[in-house]
Formats: structure tokens, sequence, C-alpha cells
């Protein structure tokens, strides 16, 4: 107790007198959550999509060292990581920020969660390095199956062929598109607006809740959905940090055109935008759409409820739970 005593009053006396304490526990905290929540995304993230593309093929665990998604399989194998790195991120950041790890969720929740608009910015810079971070430490771990794999294709990372290597960092449009851009807009569009309809229904409290603190898993499950339902199209980015950030990292380090501005020449170009304003559009919707067909219908008989008087006038309230209290309440009357 003699130890702990002191440590104690230095730690009051740092949020009384504004030193690094205090600042910790405001928005520099938050903001410093955001870009761990975001930097284990990425490690995770990018980290399955390496180890799809170069670690395993490169290891001698696959039929040849350039082969990788002979089949749904390894869909499932990105999908999945993905979904996990989803959940792990917002288990580090969840308890300080919220963790958003996501510009678009940001943005979203300034427009219809009261989240200050001040706060914006700094947690949006948090996001887009957190990222850049990780994907660093990604290439830091996996650069020598990359070169391995960029060999054996007989191509560069500056290349063509190169953009297999680049795909392990961002994302790129599905050759079917023929080069337009407005296809991969619109997929990121209705991919963020289901991404954020879940979240916001996870965590609202007056609907279906999520119990036991399983809700950064079951967010990770709605990453999981969407890109099982929509990844093929443009490798379901859904949020512009996840995919600007590597794709930064990836044109300093070599991938060229390829990555900024998102050109191979014949297949699409200047893509860099979509995944950053389709995922902006895609999340406003999505928790525009909540609360028009959900979210206002659950505040409207959360307000009928507290107003309601007990009684049988409340058996004609609607809902059942008014219904049960007034029975309550009547027993109680009657002891």
């Amino acid at each position: 107790m003699s130890d702990i005593t002191p440590m104690r009053s230095a730690l009051r006396r740092g949020v009384q007198d504004g030193s690094g304490f205090k600042k910790l526990g405001g928005t520099w905290g938050e903001v410093l959550a955001e870009f761990l929540g975001t930097f284990v995304l990425i490690c995770f993230g990018d980290g399955v999509v390496a180890m799809a593309v170069a670690g395993l093929p490169g290891s001698g665990r696959t039929e040849g060292p350039t082969v990788f998604f002979l089949g749904a399989g390894d869909w499932l194998l990105i999908a999945w990581g993905w979904a996990f790195a989803v959940a792990f991120g917002v288990y580090v950041a969840g308890g300080v920020s919220g963790a958003h790890i996501n510009p678009a969720v940001t943005l979203a929740f300034a427009v219809r969660r009261k989240f200050p608009w001040k706060k914006v910015g700094p947690y949006i810079a948090a996001q887009v390095v957190g990222a850049f971070v990780g994907a660093a430490l990604v290439y830091a771990v996996y650069w020598q199956a990359i070169d391995a794999f960029n060999k054996a294709s007989k191509t560069t990372r500056e290349g063509a062929g190169g953009v297999a290597t680049y795909s392990i960092f961002a994302t790129f449009p599905a050759p079917y598109f023929a080069g337009s851009n407005w296809g991969p807009l619109l997929d990121q569009v209705v991919g963020t607006a289901f991404l954020v309809m879940f979240i916001v229904a996870v965590i609202d409290l007056r609907n279906t809740a999520v119990k036991a603190n399983l809700g950064p898993l079951i967010i990770g499950f709605a990453v999981a959905a969407v890109g099982m339902s929509f990844g093929a199209n443009a490798g379901y980015a859904i949020n512009p940090a996840r995919d600007f950030g590597p794709r930064l990292f990836a044109w300093l380090a070599g991938w060229g055109d390829t990555a900024l501005p998102g050109t191979v020449e014949g297949s699409f170009s200047w893509y860099f935008w979509v995944p950053i304003v389709g995922p902006v559009i895609g999340a406003i919707i999505g928790v525009l759409l909540y609360d028009l067909f959900i979210g206002d219908i659950l505040h409207v008989r959360a307000r009928l409820e507290e107003s309601a008087e007990p009684g049988p006038d409340t058996l004609e309230s609607g809902t059942a739970a008014s219904s049960e209290a007034g029975n309550a309440a009547s027993t109680a009357d009657e002891e």
C-alpha cells in the first residue's frame, strides 16, 4: 500500500496540472487507440493476403510457386482472415476510442451519431497512418516471399504481372468492368452501406443487442459476409484508410503506377479514388437507412413506453413490455 499511494498521488497531480496524463485521457489517447486498432487490422488483413498470394506458394504448400486462388476455399481464407483482423482490431481499440478503425465509419458517426466533428480529422489521420505502418510490417515479414513470387512469375513490381503481389496491400477492380470505375464505385457504396448498417445494428442497445462483449466478433462476421457476397468485384476495401495507407506504402515500395494513381495499362486507370469516395458515400447511406427503417422506430417505441401510465390503458400501447409493466404496477398497488 505504501508504494501504491505515491503513484496514485502522482497520477492525480498529473491529471490536475494538465500534463501528459490528461492528454492521454482525452482525444490524444483515442487517436493512439485508433492508430493501434487500424495497425492490427492491416497486419492481419494484409497478412492473410500475403500468406495466400506469396507465402503459401513460395513455401511449397501449393501446387507451384505461383499457384494461388484455385478454388472458393482460397477466397474463404481471405474472407475469414479479414474478419478476424477486424474483430481483433476492434477488441484492441474499442474500450478507448470506440474502434472506428475506418474513416467511413467515423464520418457516418459524425453525421448521425453525434460524434464530435473536431475529432474526425485526428481519427482519420491516425487510421491512415496506422494502416501505412501495418502495411510496412507485413512487407518486412513477407518481402522475400514477394520477390520470390515475382521472380517465379517472371515479372517485376512495376510490371503488369506485379499486380498480383500489389494485391497484398490494396485493391483493384475485376477485369469484367473493362476499365470502368463506375461499377467498382457502386460496389464500394453497396458493400460499405451494408457494413455500417450492420455495425449500427450490433451496437444499438434498443435492438437485439449483442451480449457478453461479442460485438467486435459479430462485426468481423459482417466483414466476412460482405467479402463473401461482394468481394470479387473490387476486393471489398470498404474502408478508405485500409486501402489508401497500404496503397501509399506500396507506391513507395516500388509498385509504381499500379499503386498510385492506380493504373495498369489496358486494365484500369486512376483507380485510387474509388475505395475512398465509395465507402464514404456508402457509410452515410447505411446509417441513414438503418435510422429510417429501424432506428427511428425503436426511438419512437422507447418514447411511448416512457410516457405510458401504468394501468389498463397500457394494454393498448402496442408493446408487450408496456403491458407487463402495467400489470406489475397494478399487482403492486393491490398488495
